[in-house]
């Protein structure tokens, strides 16, 4: 029963849980994946429950005897009430036929009591009063955010079931709704090695700087919300908002950045930039530029707007400005946390994360100039959290045209002015490859080439 001065409660159905693990051994089964000793109210209660689930652990029969050992190993029979207690849950609860139901209450109620718990803790975020409110607003979301994620219970699901919503996603939207279920990055090489960017999917870029890895980033955004109508999470943490939309414009107008920056285009060019401008307002593109975002803000934030309008693609440009929630001494660790974070966010929310990540300078030591994994810079486990990690590589970056003809015979390999080598160095769930773009510098905006992907796996 519950009472007007206690948090929500129910003694009786904590009593009939544990009654009917001590009647049936094997009912433990029904309720392990979504009711904790946490759960429950009473501490002996939680004591009874933690026995129990001890035994299943170690794969031993759950009954009066055997819970009576262990808690007494534990020296807490008695504070529970001894063996006479424990005949009494049998005694209260004949068969175990309905434990799921008794554990649902449980579950239920337990939720309540940590939501007014996460209200206390909230109201002492409000009277700390933090000259921080982005942080102090993160701090509250994620406290219920983690209510909420509590109850998300992951458990198995028929293959049927699986195979229905296969066929829903990929099948043709209903009338009057639009579902993505891919961003696709309109470049035909690209989408077809990856087959676009799957929902919750970490995503990494990595680049040298000048590489063009933010200007690949925003052609992809571009892409998604203008063919796609999707809808984008940009956090630019290196470049202000206005930089990016003068980048936005330069490339839909294909207009020089410089002369866009400086305001200094030709009549012919401020009308195409009108055009752009035009085109771009009906993007569906939300940029953040706030800068040292630390992990916790960006999951919030970016959960925020995708319960407002439903994000399709969240990008990050860069994951080494991204502030860790505490300061290490170890970079390397802090970034591991960090990645965690962003492929946590992608799964939370069911979208692609697309994150730029620098590279260090090894690749500028080596012969081939190719980017490869170990290249991520601080990588720690960048590599292992990404489910895909692609490269930017420009050879003109690294010789000169006359460089260039004293080592290669330019009848057979012409001078690469202007080629990105797109490297798919890790694809979790197709071939890695190589795709190849023409990059356009006065633009920083990418184009198809006639030259088809080529995997290697």
């Amino acid at each position: 029963m519950n009472s007007e001065n206690l948090p929500p409660h129910d003694i009786e159905a904590e009593k009939a849980v544990i009654g009917s693990l001590l009647v049936d051994s094997e009912a433990i089964f029904k309720i392990t994946t979504f009711l904790g000793p946490e759960d429950f109210s009473a501490q002996e209660n939680q004591w009874l429950y933690d026995a129990c689930l001890s035994l299943y652990q170690r794969n031993e029969a759950i009954n009066q005897i055997t819970v009576a050992r262990e808690l007494a190993q534990r020296s807490k029979l008695e504070e529970v009430g001894g063996a006479a207690y424990l005949s009494h849950l049998v005694s209260i609860v004949p068969t175990s036929l309905h434990i799921e139901y008794y554990a649902q209450i449980v579950s239920r109620l337990a939720t309540m009591r940590r939501l007014i718990s996460a209200a206390s803790q909230i109201s002492a975020i409000g009277y700390q009063a933090d000259a921080d409110v982005d942080a102090a607003l993160g701090n509250a979301e994620d406290i219920l955010f983690k209510v909420r994620h509590r109850q998300s219970h992951w458990d198995f699901v028929p293959i049927q079931q699986v195979l229905s919503q296969y066929f829903e996603e990929t099948g043709p939207a209903p009338s009057g709704e639009e579902e993505i279920p891919h961003i696709l990055t309109n470049f035909t090489a690209i989408d077809d090695l990856l087959g676009g960017l799957q929902r919750s999917d970490l995503i990494v870029i990595g680049a040298r700087p000048s590489s063009g890895k933010t200007g690949l980033a925003l052609n992809i955004a571009r892409n998604a919300a203008i063919n796609q109508k999707a809808c984008i999470a940009l956090f630019s943490l290196e470049m202000s908002r206005q930089d990016v939309v003068r980048r936005l414009l330069a490339s839909e107008a294909n207009v020089d950045c410089q002369h866009v920056r400086l305001g200094l285009y030709t009549e012919g060019e401020e009308r195409r930039i009108m055009e752009a401008s035009g085109i771009l307002s009906e993007a569906a593109i939300y940029v953040d530029d706030s800068p040292q975002l630390r992990a916790i803000e960006i999951r919030s934030k970016a959960r925020r707007l995708d319960f407002e309008h439903n994000i399709n693609l969240v990008i990050v440009d860069y994951l080494q400005l991204i502030r860790g929630e505490t300061r290490r001494d170890n970079r390397v660790q802090e970034l591991s946390e960090i990645t965690r974070s962003l492929k946590a966010l992608a799964r939370e929310i069911e979208a692609p994360v697309l994150v730029l990540s620098q590279l260090s300078r090894a690749i500028e030591w080596r012969t081939s100039h190719k980017p490869q994994l170990a290249d991520l810079r601080d990588s720690g486990s960048i590599e292992q959290d990404a489910d895909v990690v692609m490269f930017i590589s420009r050879e003109e970056m690294y010789f000169s045209e006359e460089e260039w003809k004293k080592n290669h015979d330019i009848e057979i390999e012409p001078y690469p002015r202007g080629i990105a080598d797109i490297l798919i160095a890790k694809h979790r769930n197709g071939p890695i490859g190589e795709a190849k773009l023409r990059f356009v510098p006065r633009t920083a905006k990418f184009e198809e080439l006639a030259t088809e992907l080529s995997p290697t796996s």
